[in-house]
C-alpha cells in the first residue's frame, strides 16, 4: 500500500501551522487504526446497506471501492446489486441482460445462493448481479408472507462465507429499501456534498428509525460519508459543515472528492483501487475502509 493509502490528512487538508490538524469534514484529523489482514477466518459478516433515496450520490461507486479496499487488505468480501437498475453488476464488468440469475432468482425463485453467486476481478471479492428482473420482485413480494424478510433469508446462510457483505441499494425507499435494511446490521448513507442531497436525508433517517423499531432493532447508521466533494467552493464546504452538525461523531472523517477516475472505473468494470492504484480516490476508499473497520469493531 502506498503511503497516500496509509496517511489520512496527507490525502486531504493540509494541518494547520497551529493546534491539531484537521480534515475536510472541519474536525480534527483522528488516528484510525492501521489495516491489517484478518486474524481468522469469517464467521458471521457484517452486513452494510448502502442507502440513500437520491440516485446519483456515489452508492455504488462506493460499494465497490470500499468493497475492493476490504478485500485488498485480506477481507472475503461479496457484494449485493439490490437495485434493478445493475449499476453495480455493470461497474463491475458484468452484463445485467445477459445474466441467466440474479438475485431475482434467488428471492423469487427459489435458486440456490451459489447458482447466483458470480467472481469479480477481484480476489476475495463477489458478486450477486441484479437485472430489470428485480424491479418485478418488489411487486411480487407484496403479497408474500414475512415480505420484508425475503433478502435476510438469502443472505444468512452466506455470513459464514465472508467478513463483509455489501449492499448496494436501489434510489428509493420502497420495499427493497427496506428489505436491505432488515437483512443489514448497519446502514451507511453516502451524501453527495450538494444543498438538495442534504434535504431527503431527513426522511431516510425515519425510514431507519421505523425498521429500528418495528422489524430490525439491531440496525444502526454506521456512517455518513461525504462524495463528490470540492473543498475549493463554498457550497461544498457549507454542506459539509451543516452534515457535521446534523450527524455529528456518525460522520466519516474520510471524505470522497470528485475525480474524472471514477466514470473511468465504470467504463473499464474495475474499481479505482485497480485501475488506478496510486490515485487520491483509491487511497480516500482505503482510508474509508480503515474507519468502517475501527467503527465495526468498536461496536
Amino acid at each position: 500500500m502506498t503511503n497516500a493509502a496509509n496517511s489520512g490528512p496527507a490525502l486531504f487538508e493540509d494541518p494547520t501551522a497551529d493546534g491539531p490538524e484537521l480534515g475536510p469534514t472541519g474536525r480534527p484529523w483522528p488516528h484510525i487504526p492501521e489495516m491489517h489482514p484478518p486474524s481468522a477466518p469469517p464467521t458471521r459478516a457484517h452486513i452494510i446497506a448502502m442507502c440513500n433515496q437520491k440516485g446519483g450520490v456515489g452508492k455504488t461507486t462506493t460499494t465497490i471501492n470500499l468493497g475492493a479496499a476490504l478485500a485488498e487488505a485480506g477481507y472475503r468480501v461479496l457484494l449485493v446489486d439490490f437495485d434493478p437498475q445493475g449499476s453495480l453488476s455493470v461497474g463491475l464488468g458484468a452484463d445485467p441482460h445477459s445474466m441467466d440469475l440474479s438475485i431475482y432468482n434467488a428471492l423469487m425463485d427459489d435458486a440456490s445462493v451459489d447458482e447466483v453467486l458470480l467472481p469479480t476481478g477481484v480476489e476475495g471479492m463477489d458478486l450477486i448481479g441484479s437485472n430489470i428482473d428485480l424491479s418485478a420482485a418488489e411487486l411480487q413480494l407484496v403479497s408474500e408472507v414475512a415480505r420484508e424478510q425475503a433478502l435476510s433469508r438469502v443472505l444468512t446462510p452466506l455470513r459464514s462465507r465472508y467478513h463483509f457483505i455489501l449492499i448496494d441499494c436501489a434510489p428509493s425507499l420502497g420495499l427493497l429499501t427496506i428489505n436491505a435494511m432488515t437483512a443489514a446490521d448497519r446502514v451507511l448513507i453516502p451524501l453527495e456534498c450538494e444543498y438538495f442531497a442534504l434535504r431527503g436525508v431527513a426522511l431516510l433517517q425515519r425510514t431507519i428509525d421505523m425498521v429500528q423499531r418495528r422489524i430490525n432493532p439491531e440496525l444502526k447508521i454506521l456512517g455518513v460519508v461525504g462524495t463528490m466533494f470540492d473543498g475549493r467552493t463554498l457550497h461544498g464546504r457549507e454542506v459539509m459543515e451543516r452534515v457535521v452538525e446534523a450527524f455529528g461523531d456518525k460522520v466519516f472523517h474520510t471524505v470522497i472528492r470528485r475525480t474524472v477516475k471514477f466514470p473511468e472505473t465504470t467504463v473499464a468494470g474495475e474499481p479505482i483501487t485497480t485501475y488506478a492504484s496510486a490515485s487520491p480516490g483509491a487511497g480516500a476508499y482505503r482510508v474509508l475502509a480503515r474507519e468502517v473497520l475501527s467503527r465495526c469493531h468498536d461496536e
